[in-house]
């Protein structure tokens, strides 16, 4: 486990209140990879007995952004992260606890030298999301930007 995921983790779910509602765990945050996880809770299944699809979507995004403030909080003062688009494919149903594993999809270099040149940058986010036995029950993409502050 990450030494910044104790405070970073904290940060988030003090600030992002749906965080809290789902319960939702820190495991790991780094620059380039966040990995976050729900409890099996019969109150979030759906009509199949998995877990709702907005629950998962929350997850997974919920990863993407922890990425996304690990690698580019130094540039807050200067620029607002946003999503600008998620794409999700459920491929199984989840059972048990869920997992989402996020990945940067390009160099925060690169991103940073955009958002130097006043350019508003885009960047991936992958998500694989498994269920309790391991297999990967979902895979989401979220692309987001850095929007320059004034």
């Amino acid at each position: 486990m990450s030494d910044s995921t104790p405070p970073l983790g904290e940060l988030l779910q003090a600030s992002v209140p749906m965080v809290r509602t789902l319960g939702l765990v820190y495991d790991e945050i780094t620059p380039q990879t966040a990995v976050l996880r729900f409890r099996d809770r019969p109150e979030y299944r759906n009509h199949v007995g998995g877990p709702h699809a907005g629950a998962m979507f929350t997850l997974a995004e919920s990863a993407t952004g922890a990425v996304v403030v690990a690698a580019f909080g130094d540039q807050l003062e200067r620029a607002v992260p946003l999503p600008v688009r998620a794409e999700i494919d459920f491929l199984k149903v989840a059972r048990g606890d869920v997992t989402a594993r996020a990945r940067l999809g390009r160099p925060i270099a690169d991103v940073v030298a955009e958002l130097d040149a006043g350019e508003r940058p885009e960047f991936p986010v992958e998500v694989d999301i498994f269920r309790g036995d391991g297999a990967v029950s979902g895979r989401m993409t979220v692309l987001w930007t850095l929007r320059p502050n004034g």
